[in-house]
């Protein structure tokens, strides 16, 4: 099982979790939310994005790509803003071949809301940060309502 190193916002303290974690991740030192950013790729997407207990905000992108680079900083930003409440899923298309086809991913970065293994929102192209958190927000709300 893959496992990622996510460092408390809170405490500072490093944690150890497993890619396919349900529920959300808590510091097992001061018990904060945690950021919760993996990569995923063909074999175990399913159990990392698809199966996930909170909303998860893919991002399918490649390292060659520019318009990509810029955008990874930003919703790593705003997945350590919203610590429990979504899961930031990163895969690299160039690695992923599958999930790239069965999602239908023309352009990169193509970033995806995934609400209970479904897609409830899809954008295409980088965006300025504030396009991206009310894109973002729009699409949580939706799961909300």
């Amino acid at each position: 099982m893959e496992t990622t190193l996510l460092s408390c916002p809170s405490c500072g303290k490093t944690n150890r979790v497993p890619a396919q974690a349900s529920g959300h991740p808590r510091c097992g030192n001061c018990k904060a939310d945690l950021p919760w950013i993996v990569a995923a790729g063909d074999n175990d997407f399913a159990a990392v994005a698809e199966q996930s207990a909170v909303p998860v905000l893919v991002d399918f992108w490649a390292a060659w790509c520019g318009p990509c680079r810029m955008v990874s900083p930003v919703l790593d930003k705003l997945a350590r803003e919203c610590p429990g409440k979504i899961k930031l899923v990163k895969v690299d298309v160039d690695k992923s071949p599958g999930l790239s086809r069965r999602f239908d991913v023309q352009a990169i970065p193509t970033l995806m809301v995934l609400i209970d293994g479904k897609v409830a929102a899809r954008q295409a192209g980088a965006a300025p940060a504030e396009v991206l958190r009310s894109w973002l927000d729009k699409a949580l709300a939706g799961a909300r309502s």
